[in-house]
């Protein structure tokens, strides 16, 4: 089977969406419509696919889940909101007078942030940014992003740059999810085989889907508090206070100490 184009699928799909909530946008259909409802695929390494739509990423703090409204206040100082998305969070920070900045490596994401009044965005990795100038007080991981240390190889790197990038004091306040509270015989199936190729349960493998374009594979994590704790162990990194309200999601928030 032909295998699609590698892009920015991410972007594609955002820009989408955004010109279905407003009327406007690149690639109107015939009558200048768009395709209703924009929808997210995402396929994991097992053939696993799933699929919902792409809307929540613009959502307004009133259909928020509860724990992204607890995160915010336990935002301080400059915050650089990692994986910024659409910039729904950052938009609010914005919104309330704190200094923040939007990271994604994502230019069709940056580009809508930028249109719905972001001020400051910059479109890079974690990594690349590391050697900015710029110093910040909260980092912010929600949405899940807290996946985006990937897994045990990856974690001390990604959390390394993040000390480059802080003043003293500064958190991270990061959105996860307990993988392993599911019966369903496919991810636990999933788990058990990542197990046996040495990686963590959560560990997943995915890459997104949209329209003809896909993104590269790409790993994102899963992991409970345990596993997270272990993450950190040697990074500089230490776990100051998790949040359970919303199980199988909490909220971690991670200081700089022994």
């Amino acid at each position: 089977m032909e295998q699609p184009p590698i892009g920015d699928a991410f972007g594609e799909m955002i820009r989408d969406a955004y010109a279905v909530r407003t009327g406007v946008g690149p690639r109107p259909l015939a009558g200048g419509r768009l395709p209703r409802p924009v929808i997210e695929v995402i396929e994991r390494d097992d053939g696993l696919i799933n699929g919902a739509p792409a809307d929540h990423y613009l959502d307004e703090p009133a259909d928020w889940p509860p724990h992204d409204h607890r995160a915010l206040r336990l935002c301080r100082g400059h915050v650089l909101d990692i994986g910024v998305g659409a910039g729904r969070i950052a938009l609010e920070l914005q919104g309330r007078g704190m200094a923040v900045t939007g990271l994604d490596t994502s230019a069709g994401a940056i580009e809508v942030a930028r249109r719905r009044g972001l001020r400051d965005t910059v479109l890079n990795t974690v990594d690349g940014y590391a050697r900015a100038a710029a110093r910040y007080d909260t980092f912010l991981l929600l949405g899940n992003n807290l996946g985006l240390l990937e897994g045990p190889q990856r974690a001390p790197v990604f959390l390394e740059a993040l000390t480059r990038l802080a003043n003293p004091g500064a958190r991270i306040v990061a959105q996860g999810a307990d993988p392993y509270g599911t019966r369903d015989p496919v991810h636990v199936g999933y788990h058990e085989r990542n197990r046996a190729r040495g990686r963590l349960g959560g560990q997943l493998r995915l890459r997104l889907r949209y329209r003809l374009v896909a993104s590269a594979w790409f790993d994102y994590l899963n992991c409970s508090i345990d596993e997270l704790e272990e993450l950190l162990r040697g990074t500089g990194w230490r776990i100051a206070s998790i949040d359970e309200k919303d199980r199988p999601y909490y909220l971690a928030v991670m200081e700089q100490g022994r």
